[in-house]
């Protein structure tokens, strides 16, 4: 009887989740007809049909396809890359404000590559395709200085040692950001400046390309390693004697987090708390197991971004305000919130 009811209860949940996963979906679909529609030129939904079935005109079909559509696609990307990567980190790490913003794994990450960047002439002479593993690179460099400064023999990582170790790594490297910028050029230096802001920079199909296939890998394969993280979420203990190589699995998922927050800053800029939003609402609406937890998460990493991009774009028409503003404006208060709570 009680196997029926937990059956019973497993499936409810699962519908209900799936019901979350569509309605999110949906949303971002109205949110991408409204981001379309948004700029000092309109597409209506009847031009944006018609372009998108080759029946637009040739300015339409560049306004569309030349700018709009990569930059939305990207906004769509990076959303899901850091908001899944958040949701690892705070699986790993066992801390519900774990974010690589926070941390400061995207910081690493921009300063490689606004290193990189430093050594061409201009900013689009750099080659796109290499940006996220430069920024992968730094990225985890941050990663494991953040782990080697955090960990205490017999005690491990306790969740406030991580934060507070997190933010005070991100701020040096931001500290070391602004002193760099002060040796670049005026082209350079507007470059850092709107990586800083995090303005979305690299809108074009290129970067999509560049992005997409870090997406596509890891985030299927994070999605397969649901099962591992619900049972490393049950303590390192519990999780090895249930036959898990904890260690193991840890690195592999900590490296697909940085790799999906590398990638998704190379070519976004310092967009924060995406990672640390998505993961907290996609679990109270479709629960704690990540078998749905992940993809809600992606989803509305999703919606968060792209939203913000629309916001940005639409308030100070013809000018913008950057993404990683209004992402901080939605973001900031929360992550205060939980910081609250944490507390008590």
């Amino acid at each position: 009887m009680q196997r029926t009811t937990a059956l019973s209860y497993e499936s409810t949940r699962r519908r209900r989740g799936l019901t979350v996963l569509a309605v999110i979906f949906a949303l971002i679909v109205l949110v991408f007809i409204i981001s379309v529609n948004t700029g000092y030129i309109r597409l209506t939904p009847m031009e944006l049909l018609n372009t998108l079935l080759g029946k637009g005109t040739d300015k339409q079909e560049l306004i569309l396809f030349d700018f709009r559509l990569p930059r939305i696609v990207i906004s769509v990307l990076i959303g899901a890359g850091l908001a899944v990567s958040g949701a690892v980190m705070q699986g790993v790490f066992r801390n519900d404000l774990a974010d690589p913003g926070i941390l400061g794994i995207n910081a690493g990450a921009g300063l490689m590559v606004m290193l990189m960047v430093s050594f061409y002439p201009s900013t689009t002479a750099a080659p796109v395709y290499l940006l996220p593993l430069v920024a992968f690179v730094g990225a985890g460099l941050t990663a494991a200085l953040i782990y080697v400064l955090a960990y205490k023999r017999y005690q491990g990582i306790s969740p406030i040692r991580l934060l507070l170790t997190g933010v005070a790594v991100a701020a040096g490297i931001s500290a070391a950001m602004i002193v760099l910028t002060l040796r670049l050029d005026p082209d350079k230096y507007q470059f850092v400046a709107t990586w800083l802001a995090g303005s979305i920079w690299g809108t074009s199909w290129k970067f999509v390309l560049s992005l997409l296939p870090w997406i596509v890998i890891l985030l299927p394969y994070v999605i397969y390693k649901a099962r591992v993280m619900n049972v490393l979420n049950l303590g390192e203990q519990t999780a090895t004697g249930l036959g898990a190589a904890v260690t193991r699995e840890q690195f592999k998922l900590l490296a697909a987090a940085v790799g999906l927050a590398a990638s998704s800053v190379a070519v976004s800029g310092g967009i924060g708390f995406v990672g640390l939003v998505g993961p907290h609402l996609a679990r109270r609406l479709v629960g704690p197991k990540h078998q749905l937890m992940l993809p809600a998460s992606a989803l509305l990493g999703s919606l968060l971004v792209i939203t913000a991009d629309t916001i940005g774009r639409w308030i100070l028409q013809p000018s913008e305000i950057p993404t990683g503003i209004v992402v901080a404006v939605i973001g900031a208060p929360y992550f205060l919130y939980l910081l609250a709570r944490t507390k008590s």
